[in-house]
């Protein structure tokens, strides 16, 4: 086995697609997620719910255990997890969702992280830390702080720990306006909960969302580039 990689929120959207673009031979797939992969992957499912501060302790145990004898190039995580929901002004909407919203997007990513920084401190082989980011961490949009600041968080947490001497290359990719299951759910949303609604409807009408596979094929061409620890970055801009 050559290479282990991670992939969080691997049974659908992006995540899913992220897996699917991997060749299977010599690499070891892991998703994280609350769902299963789909039937007949070769990915190989990790029940945790990621909203859950009790379940990252359990990540991190798996990561030590995936990784012991690992003697092959190349570690790989990829945080893709996340959520949109709850949408609406902060002050309006479900207290609970919200909780959980901000767990997920903001800490969880951070938590995790520096989770894989440490289980992989003793590899001398490639190591890479991607967090999936979004236009979100710098565009603030009315009836997304739980998104928006979970993505800001994201970023400048990738620019600090890529300033650390860890021995992994850090990075946080922003994949653009992608088509999935989260693209669909804000286009039902009422424009008096998410007032930029009819923006992502338009990039929908008009065929400018990215496909997951674009998504994914472009994120997993940055581990052949020459790009700094710390970097934030927008797939868009290559």
């Amino acid at each position: 086995m050559k290479s282990l990689v991670w992939i969080s929120g691997a049974s659908a959207g992006i995540g899913a697609a992220l897996a699917a673009a991997i060749p299977a031979e010599d690499t070891r797939i892991i998703g994280i997620s609350r769902r299963p992969t789909p039937a007949g992957s070769s990915v190989e499912h990790f029940a945790a719910d990621l909203a859950d501060p009790a379940e990252w302790a359990r990540v991190e145990r798996h990561f030590g255990e995936a990784l012991a004898g690992f003697a092959g190039e190349r570690v790989v995580f990829v945080h893709n997890a996340g959520t949109i929901v709850p949408i609406g002004p902060a002050d309006q909407v479900d207290s609970a969702e919200y909780a959980r919203a901000i767990l997920l997007n903001s800490a969880a990513p951070q938590v995790l992280g520096a989770a894989f920084l440490r289980a992989t401190a003793g590899l001398d082989c490639e190591k890479h830390l991607i967090l999936l980011s979004s236009g979100a961490a710098k565009n603030p949009y009315p009836g997304w702080s739980a998104y928006n600041g979970g993505k800001a968080a994201v970023e400048q947490w990738v620019r600090t720990v890529g300033a650390e001497p860890n021995g992994c290359r850090v990075l946080s990719v922003a994949p653009g306006v992608v088509d999935t299951a989260m693209q669909a759910e804000i286009r039902k949303v009422d424009e008096r909960a998410f007032p930029a609604v009819e923006r992502f409807r338009d990039l929908d009408r008009s065929g400018r969302l990215v496909s997951p596979g674009q998504a994914a094929r472009g994120l997993w061409s940055l581990l052949d580039r020459d790009l700094d620890s710390g970097s934030t970055i927008d797939l868009r801009d290559f």
